[in-house]
């Protein structure tokens, strides 16, 4: 092979590289993008706020006694179910039982009191009446008429001071009986004991503040759940909304509820605000237990046959390139509340018209549309497919 040869084969050879190169640069530019997409339908959407909160009995009573002393009996432990007025529990009464003898007894002697002083008054009257009587006749000094007088008037005083004794020593002798009836221990309500803070043996002191000794809750057939929501969902919920929660320890179960309570008392912490919210739940098989963590949905919208969009579907913008020509959405201008953009992927094409709609209720996934030019069955782009999604 000549010279001249080799050089027109190595050209053609060169020329026919360069054309496979354009040929297959301008089909993956020709090539249409790849979208990841979704139908727009009808269907129905729940508004929900989502928090924590923590489940606790309607009633929880802290038993405590008002006297000091050894505790002699203990008669109901954790979990015992309880009555209103049983016994759970009793201090040792011995030194209760004296004081009530000792009251007693300063009863008797002040009704004694009571009644020599009653005597010596009906003796003093009897000596001022005779007095009298010679007074009149002429026969007794002024001098001894006014000591009889005086003598009866000292001898009333005494009757009322005893009297007021015998009132001191009544009520003496009542507080004495009332300290005597403290030493046992009862139930103010039915429910269920969740606590036991004593044991038999131990002393317990009422002296400055009243110790607690059992913990009750009161019927936990019916309970709560307290819910902390943030401020900026607070304004979603309202006294009745239906609630959907669920605890770890049934986790393929979903208890259901009712907002019962919207406290206004705000709680700080780490400068975040929230807000109690009380829910109310039945408990007839007694599966939740004071105490548990629940997590929390509230339905504060429902819609039963909303037109619903995916959300990721109003977050998709695409390149420029791949719009309609006469697609002239502005990408800086502002967003306006519950106004967002849309982008329909046509039947047959492969560029994207925009359509602007007004959106209401929202979920984690989807948000109602309630105005603009779209339908059911239109196909909206979520967002780019991956290269490697492409591949595969």
């Amino acid at each position: 092979m000549t010279a001249r040869t080799r050089l027109v084969v190595v050209a053609a050879i060169a020329l026919a590289g360069v054309v496979a190169s354009a040929a297959w640069y301008w089909r993956g530019r020709s090539e249409a993008p790849a979208f990841v997409t979704a139908k727009i339908e009808r269907a129905p959407i729940d508004a929900t706020v989502i928090a924590t909160g923590t489940l606790n009995a309607l009633t929880t009573v802290q038993v405590g006694t008002y006297v000091s002393g050894r505790v002699q009996e203990i008669y109901v432990d954790f979990n015992s179910p309880v009555k209103r007025g049983q016994v759970v529990a009793k201090i040792d009464p011995a030194s209760f039982e004296v004081k009530v003898d000792q009251a007693e007894a300063m009863l008797a002697t002040a009704r004694a009191r009571l009644e020599k002083a009653i005597a010596d008054r009906r003796f003093r009257a009897s000596e001022q009446k005779r007095q009298q009587g010679l007074s009149d006749r002429n026969v007794l000094s002024r001098g001894l008429l006014d000591a009889a007088n005086n003598a009866l008037k000292q001898a009333e005083a005494q009757v009322a001071l005893e009297r007021a004794g015998v009132a001191q020593a009544e009520a003496a002798l009542a507080e004495a009986r009332i300290n005597l009836a403290y030493t046992d221990i009862v139930s103010p309500v039915d429910g269920v004991v969740l606590s036991r803070n004593v044991d038999v043996g131990q002393t317990v002191a009422a002296s400055f503040q009243t110790p607690t000794l059992f913990l009750i809750a009161e019927d936990l057939t019916q309970m709560r759940v307290n819910s902390n929501i943030s401020e900026s969902d607070i304004g979603r919920v309202e006294v009745g909304q239906p609630v959907k929660f669920g605890v770890d320890a049934f986790p393929d179960r979903v208890f259901e509820g009712v907002v019962s309570q919207r406290r206004d008392a705000p709680i700080i912490q780490n400068s975040v605000v929230t807000y109690d919210v009380v829910i109310d739940v039945d408990n007839d098989d007694l599966s939740l237990k004071p105490g548990m963590t629940a997590t929390v949905t509230i339905t504060t919208d429902h819609r039963d046959d909303a037109l619903v969009v995916p959300l990721s579907a109003l977050r998709f913008r695409p390149k420029k390139t791949d719009r309609n020509d006469n697609a002239t959405e502005p990408d800086d201008r502002a967003p306006e509340p519950h106004r967002s953009v849309v982008w329909l992927l046509r039947d047959g094409e492969s560029k994207l018209d925009p359509v602007e709609i007004e959106t209401g209720i929202r979920n984690d996934e989807f948000a109602e549309i309630v105005s603009g030019e779209v339908a059911a069955g239109d196909t909206v782009v979520k967002a780019y497919e991956r290269e490697s999604e492409r591949k595969s």
